[in-house]
């Protein structure tokens, strides 16, 4: 599997769709489109099957459709996405994204505490 994780906005989409779903047919990725998308079947499938191309899903033959399922984790493509972002627009400085991202939210004191309590269990790790 290619170590280039690049999804475009839909294919990020219809990757979401089936990782929830675990696997489906391009029928069951159409189910699960909010109301309001309007993506055709034919669209839905060429996108999975680029998704097949860029070896990011499988497929198995099933009667007459395909059932895609995922290669690539959820959390494999967020710690590429985070490791990316880090690298490019941080020079890879994980304290100044993390900085980035405390002074640029508005975090309620409770998303504080619980920000705490992560680097103090991490620190307790780190000090066994």
């Amino acid at each position: 599997m290619s170590e280039k994780y690049q999804l475009t906005p839909v294919e990020h989409e219809l990757m979401e769709i089936l990782w929830k779903l675990g696997q489906g047919t391009v029928r069951d990725v159409i189910a699960c489109l909010p109301k309001s998308r309007d993506l055709a079947y034919t669209s839905v499938s060429t996108i999975l099957r680029i998704l097949q191309q860029k070896k990011i899903l499988t497929a198995v033959k099933a009667g007459k459709q395909h059932i895609y399922k995922p290669l690539l984790s959820k959390d494999k493509f967020a710690t590429h996405s985070v490791k990316t972002m880090m690298k490019h627009i941080f020079s890879g400085n994980s304290v100044n994204m993390v900085a980035y991202l405390v002074d640029k939210n508005n975090l309620s004191l409770e998303e504080i505490n619980t920000l705490q309590e992560l680097l103090e269990s991490k620190k307790r790790e780190l000090t066994k």
